[in-house]
């Protein structure tokens, strides 16, 4: 799995290339171009201050980093490797893209792809199918990023037969031996995955960046879905507007809400029933106007609204 190392992962021999001695630190952040991806990842996700606030730091101690190895200062790939934990829907997978995009413009990995896959992309059936079924994703992720969403179901100590301890043993033994060509992301709820850590030191020590993805509140949730709308060239009307406001507090409090996830599958259905209403009169005549609004009756059908007071 050997792959060749980027020209900036490690120091310059000295006898080549002599070390510099003064950087124009706003002339090297321009020309990396990791303040574009910022500024991507602001305008992609609504909130989620802290997370925001997290992943600058880390770019602004890589682009340290990458600039101290042009000068000689250090010599030592940094461990990059994270966990991200936060409920379905927080921003997890596109926060990982945008991390695979910074860390190839600073040359901390070749390729800025996101190999993203679970537990059955990892471990197999039966004796000797889990080593080649993790090792093929590993060759496959090599100089970008893994990402393994739930990675806690690798670990299951109540079934004496389960084959997710010899996927855990080779993504740890790479995750050392490869720090310089493979960046690997754990994912998953936060109390599944202190215990999947309890149970697995090694991973632990293993992760430099641990990040929390917080929930949405009521009106981060309204300005996503206004974001998702405006996308599809689909606007609420002041009255759906209202009525979205009430379906946001009544599905948060109902079981599997994911929070963006669960915006966009309400907004999928309310396209639906606005479909399903303009057909229901084939002898109108549509305005671009009709065509684009989402009516109050598209959402107050939702099932969500059945069992609220007064619904």
């Amino acid at each position: 799995m050997n792959s060749p190392v980027s020209p900036s992962a490690v120091p310059q021999d000295a006898d080549q290339t002599p070390p510099l001695e003064r950087v124009d630190l706003r002339r090297e952040f321009n020309d990396v171009g990791i303040g574009e991806v910022l500024d991507q990842l602001d305008r992609e996700l609504i909130g989620l201050k802290p997370v925001k606030t997290r992943i600058r730091e880390i770019a602004s101690l890589l682009l340290i980093e990458r600039i101290r190895k042009r000068m000689n200062l250090t010599s030592e790939v940094p461990t990059l490797h994270m966990s991200f934990t936060g409920n379905p829907g927080t921003g997890k997978t596109t926060v990982a893209l945008r991390i695979a995009s910074i860390l190839h413009k600073l040359g901390f990995i070749r390729r800025g792809q996101v190999v993203s896959v679970t537990r059955d992309e990892l471990v197999g059936q039966y004796i000797g199918h889990t080593a080649p079924k993790t090792k093929e994703i590993l060759k496959k992720a090599m100089g970008g990023v893994l990402f393994i969403d739930e990675a806690y179901y690798l670990h299951r100590p109540d079934n004496e037969r389960d084959y997710g301890q010899e996927a855990i043993e080779i993504l740890l033994q790479v995750m050392e031996s490869q720090r310089e060509n493979l960046v690997v992301i754990l994912a998953g709820y936060g109390d599944r995955m202190e215990k999947f850590f309890a149970s697995n030191p090694g991973f632990r020590s293993r992760i430099a960046h641990h990040i929390d993805f917080p929930d949405y509140s009521d009106d981060e949730l309204l300005a996503i879905a206004a974001l998702m709308l405006h996308d599809m060239n689909y606007r609420f009307s002041p009255d759906a507007r209202q009525a979205f406001i009430r379906y946001i507090s009544l599905r948060k409090a109902q079981p599997l809400f994911s929070n963006a996830r669960s915006i966009r599958n309400a907004l999928d259905r309310m396209r639906l029933r606005q479909a399903n209403r303009l057909v229901a009169d084939l002898d109108r005549v549509l305005t671009a106007s009709d065509i684009m609004s989402l009516e109050a009756t598209d959402v107050l059908a939702s099932r969500v609204f059945l069992s609220s007071p007064g619904g």
